[in-house]
C-alpha cells in the first residue's frame, strides 16, 4: 500500500517555469530522454501490483496531475485543485499519460475540455465528475487517505492485488464475455490460497482474518 502526499501547500506544481525557458535549446534526444523518465514513473504507479492512493493537497499540475491521475484512488483536501498546465505554455495538453488517464476517469468529452482549456479543476467540481471519490475536511486529509488504506488492508493481500489488475485490464476489454473470462480465472487461482480458507474461517469463527500473503 502506497499513500502519496505533497510536503508542502501543493500536491505537485509540475514542471520548474525557469527550467521551461531552457528547454527548447535542448536537444531533441536529451528531452526525449527526460519525458521518458518520468513517463516511466507515472507508469510505475500503475504496474505496482500495491494500490496507490494519492492524497490531493493543494495543486496537482501538468505532471503534477498526471501522477495523481495515475493512483488506484484520489482523496482531495478543500484547496485541491488540478490542471493540464503544459497547454499553458505553448505544450500540449496530453503529457505523461494524462491524455490515456483523464478520459478513462471523467470521460472523453470532459478529459477534451480540460485538457484544451488547460483551466483549473477545484475540489468540488474534481468530486461531481469523479475525478476525486472525497473531499476530506479541513486538516484531516492524509488520516482520511490512511483510513482508507487500513480498509483496503483488512482484505487479502491476493485479493486486492488481483482486484488492481482485473480493473486497469477491464477497462478496456473487448467484450463483456472477455472481462468475465479474466475475473473466473481470477477467482479459480484466489479460491486456492490459504488466505481464502483463512478468510472463511474468520467469517464462520466471527474474528478478524490473519493474511499471510499466500
Amino acid at each position: 500500500m502506497l499513500v502519496l502526499t505533497g510536503a508542502g501547500r501543493a500536491f505537485c506544481a509540475g514542471l520548474d517555469l525557469d527550467l521551461a525557458a531552457t528547454l527548447p535549446g535542448m536537444n531533441p534526444s536529451d528531452l526525449l530522454t527526460g519525458q521518458e523518465s518520468w513517463a516511466r514513473a507515472i507508469a510505475g504507479f500503475r504496474h505496482m501490483d500495491k494500490p496507490v492512493i494519492a492524497a490531493v493537497n493543494g495543486a496537482a499540475a501538468g505532471a503534477g496531475m498526471a501522477l495523481a491521475l495515475a493512483a488506484d484512488i484520489r482523496i482531495a483536501s478543500p484547496d485541491a485543485r488540478f490542471n493540464a498546465a503544459f497547454i499553458r505554455i505553448g505544450l500540449t495538453g496530453g503529457d505523461v499519460g494524462t491524455s490515456w488517464l483523464l478520459p478513462r476517469i471523467v470521460g472523453f468529452g470532459r478529459a477534451m475540455e480540460i485538457l484544451m482549456t488547460g483551466r483549473f479543476v477545484d475540489a468540488e467540481e474534481a468530486l461531481r465528475i469523479g475525478m476525486v471519490t472525497e473531499i476530506a475536511k479541513e486538516g484531516s486529509l492524509l488520516d482520511r487517505a490512511i483510513e482508507t488504506a487500513g480498509l483496503i488492508c483488512r482484505n487479502s493481500p491476493f485479493g486486492v492485488r488481483m482486484t488492481k489488475q482485473v480493473l486497469q485490464m477491464n477497462v478496456d476489454a473487448p467484450s463483456l464475455d472477455a472481462a468475465i473470462a479474466l475475473e473466473n480465472r481470477n477467482q479459480v487461482l484466489a479460491f486456492q490460497t490459504d488466505d481464502m480458507r483463512e478468510a472463511f474461517d474468520a467469517f464462520r469463527e466471527k474474528r478478524d482474518p490473519r493474511f499471510s500473503g499466500r
